[in-house]
């Protein structure tokens, strides 16, 4: 495995400040082609802005969708000790399992939409600290679970989603949405793997002791991932970050994912510019969170599984763009009168 470029959070984000840029050429001849096509003007919705999309980020006017790439992160949790999940901790090592042998939903996805799947434990037997007394990682645990995404990422994939396992996470990646975002601790939790109304509530007082317990978290996205997120969330963050440095777009997927993102974007603005939304998964607050990123999501169909799910999913919307916009012919192509 090579080293990642970065090592230390100030790095990273220096990192994220000379991102790559979208390829206004391959936008535009796709935007151009794109009116060619044989439909009346906007007839395929948002697939077509989709498919420009793909295209610049790809720098091809008429691209294809050939390699995605799925990787499904594993972490545990300090602060499982609140008694924030209807699970217990070794569920994340156990799933873990069942995704290598092929058992799992996400499995079943990738199958079905031709994507590469690979599973990542990050050292399931040292579950993060509890938020609740001080920072979840150190900078140097944090550095190392970036760097382990960032190095998932296939150079020759040109699609990526990032997909998470981790018992009790639901918890930071709310904590992370409210340090972000303000509000109340109650605006961002939600049942997760499916505790009682008495469990939200103890969310809720978990998620506001985060923040009390950790004040450089508020509104400081890589130190808000640093003391309030997990290995699973920080990984996902540096995965999202290395397609960006090899111009491959990447599919976002719920709530934990999304938490994960956000705090790229909080770091430095522009940072999802690379990213779409596959889905509004059932986590009551997704919703708030795709609309502080400005994100419309492609898909809403009450998913609330994680392991990159629905973003996997949303491979299928994406073909079928990109199939539409690189492989239909053009009026003249076909002998067909343009209006």
């Amino acid at each position: 495995m090579t080293n990642a470029p970065f090592a230390s959070l100030s790095e990273f984000k220096t990192l994220l400040m000379g991102m790559p840029i979208a390829d206004a050429k391959a936008a535009s001849d796709a935007t151009d082609r794109n009116g060619q096509l044989t439909k009346p003007p906007g007839a395929l919705g948002r697939l077509e802005e989709l498919a420009i999309w793909y295209a610049a980020w790809r720098g091809v006017a008429a691209p294809s969708l050939d390699a995605p790439q799925v990787v499904v992160f594993a972490g545990n949790h300090g602060v499982t000790a609140q008694g924030v999940s209807a699970f217990p901790a070794e569920v994340t090592e156990q799933m873990v399992l069942n995704f290598q042998h092929g058992g799992a939903a996400i499995n079943q996805l990738c199958s079905a939409f031709g994507a590469k799947l690979d599973v990542i434990a990050l050292d399931l037997d040292q579950p993060t600290n509890d938020f609740t007394t001080g920072p979840a990682m150190s900078e140097a645990e944090c550095v190392t679970a970036l760097s382990a995404g960032w190095n998932s990422v296939d150079e020759t994939a040109d699609l990526f989603v990032a997909g998470e396992m981790g018992i009790g996470n639901t918890t930071p990646a709310a904590a992370i949405a409210n340090a972000l975002f303000g509000g109340d601790a109650s605006d961002w939790v939600g049942r997760g793997t499916g505790v009682d109304d008495a469990g939200v509530k103890n969310k809720a007082c978990v998620v506001a002791a985060g923040l009390v317990a950790n004040p450089s978290a508020v509104e400081n996205g890589l130190e808000t991932l640093r003391c309030l997120g997990g290995r699973e969330l920080a990984a996902m963050a540096g995965a999202i970050a290395s397609a960006r440095a090899k111009s491959i777009p990447v599919i976002l997927d719920g709530f934990i994912c999304c938490a994960a993102a956000a705090c790229l974007e909080s770091a430095v603005s522009g940072s999802l510019d690379h990213c779409v939304a596959g889905h509004q998964s059932n986590e009551q607050a997704h919703k708030a969170m795709l609309a502080h990123l400005k994100k419309e999501p492609l898909l809403s169909l009450g998913l609330r599984l994680g392991e990159g799910s629905g973003g996997a999913l949303a491979i299928g919307v994406l073909k079928g763009a990109i199939a539409c916009h690189s492989g239909m012919a053009t009026f003249a192509e076909a002998g067909v009168t343009d209006g």
